[in-house]
């Protein structure tokens, strides 16, 4: 029987267990890269049994390595988003596209989805010079309230996940000038969207901003692209209306091939 899309999945049928051993593999981020099986537990908030079981399954299916009482991940977890990237032609398609474009400007151009309470980065392409770096790979993610990509997400939603989203997603004060005010942040969404475009400076990392369109995708996701550079950069007139147009004719390239 075909799943109706509009209508929520019953716990019933759900494994609460699958779940669990999703939950084990996203334990695993940047700041945690080698955790004991106490550190896991803590971090899942399952208990020491249940958390022994999900990981020893890991180890077995070859997704997690175990050296000594660390244990980490494995190559063989790029197999995960190795059929999203695949299946849609990334490498093929998207990202000769994006480097095209990357070049009129000499940045990085970035493309990410919503998922969540986050961006996460699904490509990448790089210009030839010299600009701020913060070390994004593909599958790096991001928080949507303090950065130009996760807010033009949100700008590009549907008003009931941008207000919830807004109301409920992690606000940390990543840097002096991060706005901590939900409404502030609510009233920016919208000025986004009405703008078609997002310039936030300073406030995800210092002295860096970015800007950030809207990717109207065929398939109805959510996509935005952005680029991140010096905030004296981007404080150019000239050096932004360039970016943004060069963004606006990368983000219409894109729009049937996503």
């Amino acid at each position: 029987m075909p799943l109706d899309p509009a209508e929520p999945i019953a716990e019933k049928d759900i494994s609460l267990t699958f779940a669990k051993g999703m939950a084990v593999l996203k334990a695993f981020d940047a700041e945690h890269t080698h955790l004991t099986l106490p550190q896991i537990a803590r971090l899942t908030g399952y208990d020491r049994a249940v958390t022994r079981r999900l990981v020893l399954t890991l180890v077995h299916l070859g997704y997690v390595r175990q050296q000594d009482r660390l244990f980490s991940l494995t190559p063989r977890i790029l197999v995960l988003a190795g059929g999203f990237l695949q299946g849609r032609q990334f490498g093929k398609t998207i990202q000769p596209v994006m480097r095209a474009f990357s070049l009129r400007i000499g940045e990085t151009i970035s493309l990410a989805m919503l998922d969540g309470a986050e961006a996460v980065y699904v490509a990448h392409a790089g210009g030839e010079t010299e600009r701020a770096r913060i070390g994004f790979t593909i599958g790096s993610r991001v928080p949507l309230l303090a950065t130009a990509i996760g807010r033009m997400l949100l700008a590009a939603s549907d008003a009931d996940t941008a207000t919830e989203t807004i109301r409920a997603a992690p606000l940390e004060p990543h840097t002096p000038a991060t706005t901590l005010d939900r409404a502030a942040i609510a009233e920016s969404v919208r000025s986004i969207a009405a703008a078609g475009h997002a310039l936030v400076d300073g406030e995800f990392e210092p002295g860096v901003a970015a800007l950030a369109v809207p990717v109207p995708a065929a398939s109805g996701e959510v996509a935005a692209l952005g680029i991140s550079a010096a905030a004296g950069r981007l404080a150019d007139v000239n050096v932004r209306r360039e970016a943004l147009a060069t963004l606006k004719d990368c983000a219409g390239a894109l729009a049937a091939l996503l």
